[in-house]
């Protein structure tokens, strides 16, 4: 059983890339240029199978955008006044429930753009109409700039809460990540990560995760009853 069990660890493990960023369940790890993972029973439609990249963090509130729910909607239709947009095929993403009419973007660059708010590595956070057009005037594709329609928002001290409830997995952001190819696969790719590092880890907090899993028959819970 011991073997057969050790053999199953290490099929799972295999999965993991060697430099995947760990996960965490501490408030202390929350920051700027964090990944928020929703757990997979989120209670929030809003944030069910999402991945959340904060863009600012503190004692008031925290603001993120979404980064895995592209819209169907091109660019050329949200800027159809902007000439620099005109020929824009690619698509608007969600960036959250919050001020939906509002407009932010993500520029990956090398060089922080004068008005820009950096993020993290080499990501930065457009809020100006006037910074966008000229950043889409330089010709910058969709490998390096994703526009958000709306935001996702918290009041001081309440994502701390959800974090302190299991609602969240936090990862140090992955640049690549943000501009993934293929944004409908990045939340599945995160929360088998975040549960292969959980199952595997031998510092996790077994008695918080079986609170958390106690209504869901999780293999977690067994572990904890068992010890």
């Amino acid at each position: 059983m011991f073997t057969r069990t050790m053999l199953g660890f290490c099929i799972a493990m295999a999965g993991i890339p060697t430099n995947a960023p760990a996960q965490s369940n501490r408030t202390k790890d929350l920051s700027s240029g964090s990944f928020l993972v929703a757990q997979r029973d989120s209670p929030d439609p809003n944030f069910a199978e999402t991945v959340v990249l904060l863009v600012d963090y503190g004692e008031k509130g925290a603001m993120g955008l979404i980064i895995n729910r592209q819209t169907r909607v091109p660019l050329s239709r949200i800027f159809a006044e902007m000439k620099e947009a005109k020929d824009r095929s690619d698509k608007a993403y969600l960036g959250g429930p919050v001020s939906r009419t509002g407009v932010l973007a993500l520029l990956r660059s090398s060089t922080k753009p004068e008005d820009a708010q950096h993020v993290f590595a080499d990501i930065h956070l457009i809020s100006s109409k006037a910074l966008l057009e000229k950043t889409l005037e330089s010709g910058a594709d969709a490998t390096k700039l994703h526009v958000y329609l709306g935001y996702s928002g918290w009041g001081g001290g309440q994502l701390d809460r959800e974090v302190e409830l299991g609602v969240w997995h936090i990862f140090r952001a992955d640049a690549n990540m943000v501009f993934d190819p293929d944004p409908e696969s990045v939340w599945t790719r995160m929360i088998r990560r975040a549960e292969m590092q959980i199952a595997s880890s031998p510092w996790i907090d077994w008695p918080y995760y079986s609170w958390r899993n106690a209504t869901t028959g999780s293999t977690l819970t067994a572990r904890v009853a068992g010890m």
